[in-house]
């Protein structure tokens, strides 16, 4: 059986741009295209609304989603069964992290484990760690690497890697705006300060709740995806900015900012790997999950 086309409409799916899909999945646009009007044709129902700008989902596009991840999941299933005769584990995981994580622990984490499953494909994705949980949760990828949440929704297991403070950074060269004594802060200090936060996640939070019990409400200068955007904005000067520390020590601009002494201090980031409990049933996943240590 031909699982192309279902993966192709999946990638275009998760990312509404066929450009993005298509490389996702090793293809021309063109051919994407093809492949997509090929099933629309077979189940005779549009499955995107698409013109030369946007790309959005059908209401049969939607249920047709739920029906390839279904029909993916069972597929995987049954070649796993079919290749227990020769004792080796065979099928894809897909993993979501930030890029400071797949070079902070992806290398660790999955090294053995391709030497004890080399039929295992891996799928990598990145972007905005924000974005991570939600995504396990919506069944877009199999696992993700990402922060603990206050309250872990229901359902998702999660093993921790490693815990990081949280820090403000701020540009190397003193500016007027930066406070001189941010171990003792003061609203009058802060008002004002231009600063470059995360457009959400748990380092937002705890920033927002930081400026809250300041009794300041920040000055935000940029909001942006990603911890690494905001080490270079930092660097360039533009404000002062709060990441968790592992992505500082990993930054190839960490020289050109600081970490200001700000207290109170910020809590500590709790980073691991999440997945769904259901998840655990697949063989490919508790492989994977089994050989991860928690710290």
């Amino acid at each position: 059986m031909d699982m192309r086309p279902l993966k192709q409409f999946l990638a275009l799916a998760d990312t509404l741009h066929f450009g993005r899909a298509s490389e996702l999945c090793h293809v021309s646009p063109s051919t994407l295209s093809r492949t997509i009007r090929q099933l629309e044709e077979s189940l005779d129902a549009p499955l995107f609304v698409r013109d030369n700008r946007h790309v959005a989902l059908t209401r049969q596009g939607k249920v047709f989603q739920e029906y390839a991840r279904e029909a993916l999941g069972q597929w995987e299933l049954l070649r796993h069964a079919l290749s227990r005769q020769d004792g080796e584990l065979a099928g894809e995981i897909s993993i979501y992290c930030s890029v400071t994580a797949s070079y902070s622990f992806l290398y660790d984490l999955l090294s053995d484990f391709r030497l004890h499953h080399p039929r295992i494909e891996l799928k990598l994705h990145t972007g905005d760690p924000a974005e991570a949980m939600n995504r396990v949760l919506a069944g877009d990828e199999d696992m993700a690497i990402t922060p603990r949440p206050r309250s872990a929704p229901g359902g998702l297991a999660f093993k921790s890697l490693t815990r990081s403070p949280l820090v403000f950074i701020a540009p190397e060269e003193q500016a007027p705006w930066i406070p001189l004594t941010p171990d003792s802060p003061s609203a009058a200090q802060w008002q004002g300060v231009p600063m470059v936060l995360s457009e959400a996640g748990l380092s937002r939070e705890y920033a927002d709740t930081w400026f809250r019990a300041l009794g300041v409400r920040p000055t935000i200068y940029a909001q942006v995806a990603g911890h690494e955007a905001i080490v270079s904005m930092v660097g360039l000067g533009f404000g002062i900015g709060v990441v968790p520390k592992i992505v500082l020590d990993n930054s190839p601009l960490a020289e050109r900012v600081r970490v200001l002494a700000v207290k109170p201090e910020l809590p500590h980031y709790d980073v691991g790997l999440c997945v769904l409990d259901r998840q655990l049933k697949r063989p490919l996943i508790q492989a994977l999950w089994d050989e991860v240590v928690e710290r």
